[in-house]
């Protein structure tokens, strides 16, 4: 087998949280244009479901929408089995969804502290074990997590120390547990995207002025595509990376080199 075959995701299955738009919907994209079927995991219900119709008619694979609060160990466990029981199995995730508020440190209330922490990191975590557990008993896979480049860098002018932290946490909660399971075959990897131009954010009124800051500060000038992070995915997804575990890809056009 050649290396781009050898790439190729056919008869794996999947699912993306925070996939209904951006970069979630992106590497959902990709994963099934890899010819894998793929679940859209998302807590809007409705662009879901529309999502995974729309990679549907545009590569042929199997994909479902599952509504999933990815906080609620409950609805992650049923969102499990929901995608086991409709696409057969479970081979990779990409743990995508998060959010982010800016406040001062001084000005943010603990109960801003503690959402940015339950979506950003107890989510993961939850997601990640839920997943985990299924691959360990069933073969292996591998489980992909969305960091930032923030856990790397403290983010000017906008003052978002919780969104940094939970990063952190992140790609620390990722190695943790990529040397816990790589022996029994569950490889656990994060990326670290920089500023990525999803459309939410194009189309934010109050990001449009901190857009033109990071296009002046970054060094090709602009931000990235949600594509532009949909191959290392694809790469991580599949057996080509089978010695590929506890790495953080940091995809930020050469944002956090300076």
């Amino acid at each position: 087998m050649g290396i781009i075959e050898s790439m190729r995701l056919d008869g794996k299955k999947g699912f993306v949280t925070g996939a209904a738009r951006g970069i979630g919907k992106a590497t959902a994209t990709a994963f099934a244009e890899a010819g894998a079927d793929v679940a859209i995991v998302d807590l809007d219900l409705e662009e879901a479901q529309k999502t995974a119709k729309e990679i549907a008619e545009k590569t042929g694979r199997k994909t479902i929408a599952v509504k999933t609060d990815c906080t609620k160990p409950e609805q992650v466990d049923a969102m499990i089995k929901t995608v086991v029981e409709e696409l057969g199995g479970l081979d990779f995730c990409h743990n995508n969804a998060g959010i982010c508020i800016n406040a001062p440190a001084e000005e943010m209330t603990y109960e801003q502290w503690s959402k940015v922490m339950d979506i950003n990191l107890n989510g993961i975590f939850l997601t990640d074990i839920a997943a985990g557990k299924y691959m360990l008993k069933n073969g292996g896979g591998s489980i992909i997590n969305t960091a930032s480049m923030s856990a790397h860098i403290v983010n000017v002018p906008q003052p978002q120390c919780a969104y940094n932290a939970s990063k952190a946490g992140v790609i620390q909660l990722t190695k943790s547990l990529a040397i816990e399971w790589a022996k029994r075959g569950v490889r656990v990897n994060s990326i670290s995207p920089g500023y990525i131009g999803t459309e939410l954010t194009l189309n934010s009124p109050t990001l449009i002025p901190l857009i033109e800051k990071w296009n002046e500060m970054a060094p090709m000038g602009r931000m990235g595509k949600p594509e532009e992070l949909a191959s290392i995915c694809v790469y991580l997804a599949g057996d080509t990376s089978s010695f590929t575990t506890g790495s953080d890809f940091i995809l930020d056009g050469a944002f956090t080199c300076f």
